[in-house]
């Protein structure tokens, strides 16, 4: 049995990894977090035992969350500094478990991450999973805070709506009031099921805060730096997020790319993928839909995902022998 957590330097910041798995033969597949600044390695730890047989399993807590919070600058919190980070991480997992290839999966902002991962190092990378897949900041959060507004306006929640209007529309992403402005929206989006069906989803509280309290997964060190560097990080890289637009900039890969979505999706609206995948360039690309998922199809549609997660990477795992 692998259970291995521990400290990578990644761009000169040491950053923390936990890997589990069953045989250091099989093919290695990385998770990528979202936020940026929310990680969810109690997550990955925890709920992905089925699928140890198959992979070696790493779970990544990026520059400026949890066990990566310490040592952080604000000036290294970007796009291109994150990228090169999660290339240093594959070469590091190639080399600890002899590789030539490793798998990466990605949801929301993990999934930006991995599409420009993906476009500029597809060397060591079999093949890409993204989900809660990213495509346009400023139409992504135009039409999530629409939604709201449509919906709040149905249930005649006059409280709900007045604070929209306070906050948004955004402009680029961009909230009135910033991280806290966000935080507003996101709030409504969830309660009126934009992120899941699921009841039990339907607030930060049950949906993260929770889950993350009770895992056992994270230390107190790593909870305070948790604590302390979702709203850091957020606020360091949302313009950024905010003015990145995949349909100018990633649009040729050079591996194998797949999304499975959830049609739900009004977190990073689901309309938006489409027209992208479309323009998509790449040696294998598929676009799957999870008809009753939202943000999380791995959670709401947890034994599909897993289904058809398994059978399209462990195929190119026997054709590339990883």
């Amino acid at each position: 049995m692998i259970d291995i957590k521990e400290r990578v330097v990644l761009g000169d910041l040491p950053q923390t990894i936990h890997i589990k798995g069953k045989n250091v033969n099989n093919p290695v597949l990385l998770f990528l977090h979202g936020g940026p600044g929310i990680s969810n390695r109690h997550t990955v730890m925890q709920s992905n035992d089925d699928l140890l047989d198959d992979f070696t399993i790493v779970a990544w807590d990026q520059r400026g969350t949890a066990g990566s919070y310490f040592g952080v600058k604000a000036k290294d919190l970007t796009i291109e500094r994150l990228v090169e980070d999660a290339k240093e991480l594959v070469e590091y997992l190639c080399t600890k478990y002899n590789k030539k290839k490793i798998f990466v999966i990605g949801g929301s902002w993990g999934s930006l991450l991995g599409t420009w991962l993906l476009h500029k190092y597809p060397e060591n990378i079999a093949a890409f999973v993204g989900f809660g897949q990213f495509v346009n900041g400023h139409l992504n959060e135009l039409i999530s805070w629409q939604y709201c507004v449509d919906e709040v306006t149905k249930a005649n929640d006059q409280k709900a709506l007045e604070a929209l209007k306070k906050v948004g529309p955004p402009e680029m992403g961009i909230y009135k009031g910033g991280y806290a402005g966000m935080k507003v929206q996101r709030d409504i989006m969830m309660k009126y099921g934009g992120y899941s069906k699921n009841e039990g989803k339907r607030s930060y509280m049950d949906a993260f805060v929770k889950p993350i309290l009770k895992s056992g997964e994270y230390t107190l060190k790593e909870i305070y730096g948790y604590v302390k560097g979702y709203k850091f990080v957020l606020n360091n890289m949302w313009s950024e997020v905010g003015k990145t637009d995949f349909t100018k900039t990633c649009i040729k890969f050079n591996a194998p790319i797949f999304i499975f979505n959830g049609r739900l999706d009004m977190n990073t609206p689901a309309i938006l993928v489409d027209d992208w995948f479309n323009m998509i360039e790449a040696p294998v690309k598929e676009l799957h839909w999870f008809e009753d998922s939202g943000h999380n199809p791995m959670m709401d549609e947890e034994k599909k995902f897993k289904a058809l997660l398994k059978e399209k990477l462990l195929k190119i795992a026997k054709e590339e022998n990883l």
